[in-house]
């Protein structure tokens, strides 16, 4: 009698493909939910348009070039008296580069407005670091315009909009620049602290007559130093020829942009409690997912080799800079073309410089 084949029990298909979903579904949710914020950046060329190019405005300096002539290769022409000049900053707590920042621009200006709140962006209380830290800046006394924002707390359970209380702080500023003395025909730059405009930058507009009444200026951008370059994507800070319509923004105000205007220096702090100070502080203080972000030894490998303090992917357009952009930042050994009140000072401010990446533990201030 001829044996027959052994016949195995057969899997039902549609078993093993619910076995493999019921696998699969709950890890693949963990993984979204988890990681949607880099997911959704990762994508962002599909689901978000770049903004409008500039016309950019080329930039032409070197040392020992009279002002007339290069007012003239700027298509411009040179006044006979100088405008005044009015730089108006709100601070958070930047002290370094609040001095790095004036150092360079003292010879040029006529007022530093500054004002400062009692608390952050996120309706957090904070000390007025300025107030406190005044003697520091007596050498620019006389041009300090002062104002104090009174910051709202932020209520226990209540959301908050941050960029919402920024809003109207950088509405507050209007009402502080008017009172400066400010009149029609002044240059007024706006920028935050660290969005550092060069000094032959300033002069360049203060002496010039011709350029756009109202043009953003494009700084090299670097990232927790000098040591690490980013790009020129800094495009926020701007310069006005002051009227009765100017008012205090940090957004889009023009089409135009002068090129490698001065330079952006992000997170660029001393302290490592100021890198937590500053990352709860802000307005996308939602981009600390968790607690173990403001561990100070976190912060201080991050810093040392270029990561990102948020561990989010790059803010880009196309699937092209995304890519060329991901990763560490690479780390230049050029010290060239820098403020140089920061290269004079260069021992106090060397964890500014390549080769200093290592921070003190201790709060500013």
């Amino acid at each position: 009698m001829p044996l027959r084949p052994l016949r195995l029990p057969r899997r039902s298909p549609n078993k093993f493909v619910a076995v493999i979903l019921i696998l699969l579904v709950p890890s693949l949710l963990v993984g979204i939910f988890t990681h949607h914020q880099k997911i959704t950046y990762f994508l962002r060329p599909l689901w978000d348009k770049p903004p409008p190019t500039f016309t950019r405005l080329p930039h032409y300096y070197a040392e020992n070039v009279s002002t007339d002539h290069l007012c003239r290769l700027h298509g411009w022409s040179v006044r006979s008296q100088p405008r005044r000049v009015f730089d108006a900053i709100i601070f958070s707590n930047e002290l370094e580069l609040l001095e790095i920042r004036w150092s360079e621009l003292q010879p040029y200006v006529t007022k530093f407005i500054i004002m400062e709140s009692n608390t952050t962006f996120t309706g957090i209380p904070k000390p007025l670091y300025f107030a406190l830290n005044r003697a520091r800046f007596s050498f620019a006394e006389n041009q300090i315009s002062y104002g104090l924002f009174p910051g709202q707390v932020k209520t226990p359970g209540a959301h908050e909009d941050p960029f919402e209380l920024e809003k109207q702080q950088r509405l507050a500023m209007n009402r502080i620049i008017r009172q400066t003395g400010i009149t029609n025909g002044d240059l007024l730059i706006m920028s935050d602290a660290d969005e550092i405009p060069s000094a032959h930058t300033i002069k360049l507009l203060q002496w010039c007559d011709g350029y756009p009444p109202v043009m953003h200026l494009e700084l090299k951008h670097y990232m927790y130093s000098f040591e690490f370059p980013v790009d020129y994507s800094s495009w926020r800070a701007s310069a006005h020829i002051f009227s009765p319509s100017t008012w205090y923004q940090h957004s889009r105000l023009s089409d135009v942009i002068l090129s490698d205007s001065g330079w952006h220096c992000s997170f660029c702090f001393k302290h490592l409690q100021d890198f937590v100070f500053k990352m709860t502080a802000y307005s996308h203080a939602d981009r600390v997912r968790r607690r173990e972000f403001l561990e100070h030894g976190r912060i201080q490998r991050i810093i040392c080799k270029g990561d990102d303090l948020f561990d989010m992917l790059p803010e880009e357009y196309s699937f092209k800079e995304l890519i060329h952009k991901m990763g560490s930042i690479r780390r230049t050994t050029s010290g060239v073309h820098l403020p140089r009140y920061l290269l004079e000072n260069a021992e106090k401010f060397k964890f500014l410089l390549p080769g200093g990446c290592l921070r003190d533990p201790e709060l500013s201030g």
